[in-house]
């Protein structure tokens, strides 16, 4: 059974930190790009990063960029991301994504295997 599961969400300080992870099972990683996204209540599930198969490309939305890292472990058929300095707007449900092919993109379109979520709460 295809699955992808986030944990590692919670609820932390205005700049604080958490890493999220995405485990990968009944399949191997090593041929797809992982997405990462993110939806708050009320809004649309917006990318906030992708890592390549390969892990050659990598992509942030700006509003991300200097404070989050994605990263990937083949072997261990997990892909990460590392979030740093974490703000209140960073709130959301985050959501990794599969899809087999070697670009990275952060349009949901065409992603095909979706995890079911974790929570990130930014709060004081």
């Amino acid at each position: 059974q295809v699955q992808l599961v986030e944990s590692g969400g919670g609820l932390v300080q205005p700049g604080g930190s958490l890493r999220l992870s995405c485990v990968a099972s009944g399949f191997t990683l090593d041929y797809y790009t992982i997405g990462w996204f993110r939806q708050a209540p009320g809004k649309e599930r917006e990318g906030v990063s992708c890592i390549s198969s390969s892990g050659g490309s990598t992509v942030y939305i700006g509003s991300v960029k200097g404070r989050f890292a994605i990263s990937r472990d083949n072997a261990a058929n997990t892909v990460y991301l590392q979030m740093n300095d974490l703000k209140p707007e960073d709130t959301a449900a985050y959501y990794c994504a599969a899809v087999r092919r070697n670009y990275c993109s952060t349009l949901r379109r065409g992603y095909d295997y979706w995890g079911q979520g974790t929570q990130v709460t930014v709060s004081s």
